[in-house]
């Protein structure tokens, strides 16, 4: 059996086909440039160029093709968005259009001027990646596990404070691998990234997940998981910390990367298995939040888990930068000796739960 596992993130897009019968260590794998840098390279150029651009397609990522359109509208250039592609910026059409975004229906797209460069938005870019493989020889599967971030519809309130809701109800619900993946029929409708990215793919038999929930996920799978864990991953974008007890998140905080320094990063990892780290801290911070369902101390934790391509904001402390209580504990997870793979791993994990 073969499952295509992809996960898309801020910088990259981390795919790994497994194969049942290679073993996952001989598994061919790709660590591609994500969709939404893609698209923000496109569109960057379109405005070295003075060339209008409009955006049609999915909800995708935003993040840095996002930035790209703000800075296209700054040089006074036109930017034209379908209804469904303009929520890649905001969810609110008001906002969008404030910006300067002219938010258009599909059948107004033979209307516009015939210079204008289109910019298809999608998440996933299948036949890109079936060709990548193709050219080796490997016909890619029609089984996939997905996760991109999510975070979730909401037009007129905070997205941070929306999605941390759902973290906070999936943990209440068990915090189970279960309670953060989804088949096709099962993702809730106002993950409209996650439902947009399961439409391309179609009626396969699929599974789909949070970017973070997956990296947490997946780190269990490393040999040196000893639980009750801390778990954290420092993405390009996102920083989630999770405290699993017996494969359960019960407790969790999410920060954005840039926001942080490494120590307080460790300070946060410790308060959060302490229970005294605070939703409102990390909000007003302008992080995404907190939430703990439980307590169990630091000093009852086993191991500290830290994976993510921006691991190094606590790999490369000096001696006097490391937090003693913390660096006891600490390992880098490298499940299957890839780092970078740790959400497709988890990705996979929430497969075989789903299918067997």
């Amino acid at each position: 059996m073969q499952i295509l596992s992809i996960d898309v993130g801020t910088g990259t897009q981390d795919i790994l086909l497994y194969d049942t019968e290679k073993g996952m260590e001989n598994s061919p794998v790709m660590i591609m440039p994500s969709p939404t840098v893609m698209v923000a390279d496109k569109i960057r150029k379109a405005t070295s160029q003075g060339i209008d651009i409009v955006l049609t397609g999915y909800i995708m990522g935003g993040g840095p093709s996002t930035k790209a359109v703000k800075d296209h509208l700054k040089k006074g250039l036109n930017v034209y968005a379908t209804e469904n592609a303009a929520l890649t910026i905001h969810d609110n059409p008001d906002k969008i259009r404030s910006m300067g975004v002219k938010i258009i229906d599909e059948h107004e797209l033979k209307s516009l001027p015939e210079n204008l460069q289109r910019i298809n938005l999608q998440d996933l870019t299948l036949d890109a990646i079936k060709n990548a493989y193709y050219q080796f020889g490997i016909t890619a599967p029609s089984n996939f596990a997905v996760a991109v971030q999510d975070h979730g519809y909401s037009p007129e309130s905070s997205n941070r404070v929306y999605r941390f809701k759902h973290f906070e109800n999936a943990i209440r619900e068990g915090g189970g691998i279960e309670q953060f993946s989804y088949k096709n029929k099962d993702i809730p409708p106002y993950l409209t990234r996650l439902v947009d990215t399961s439409r391309i793919i179609g009626g396969t038999q699929s599974v789909f997940m949070d970017t973070g929930p997956a990296a947490i996920f997946g780190s269990l799978k490393d040999s040196s998981s000893y639980q009750p864990s801390v778990v954290v991953n420092i993405g390009n974008g996102h920083t989630l910390g999770a405290l699993v007890i017996d494969n359960k998140v019960v407790a969790l905080f999410e920060h954005h990367t840039s926001q942080l320094t490494s120590y307080r990063l460790q300070d946060y990892i410790i308060r959060l298995s302490e229970g005294d780290l605070a939703f409102e801290e990390i909000f007003n911070d302008k992080g995404h939040g907190c939430y703990i369902n439980r307590k169990i101390g630091f000093d009852n934790i086993k191991s500290v888990m830290v994976t993510g391509p921006r691991r190094e904001m606590i790999q490369n402390l000096d001696e006097y930068d490391k937090h003693p209580k913390l660096w006891d504990k600490l390992h880098f997870a490298a499940p299957f000796g890839n780092m970078m793979l740790t959400g497709c791993f988890g990705l996979i994990s929430a497969y075989c739960y789903h299918y067997g």
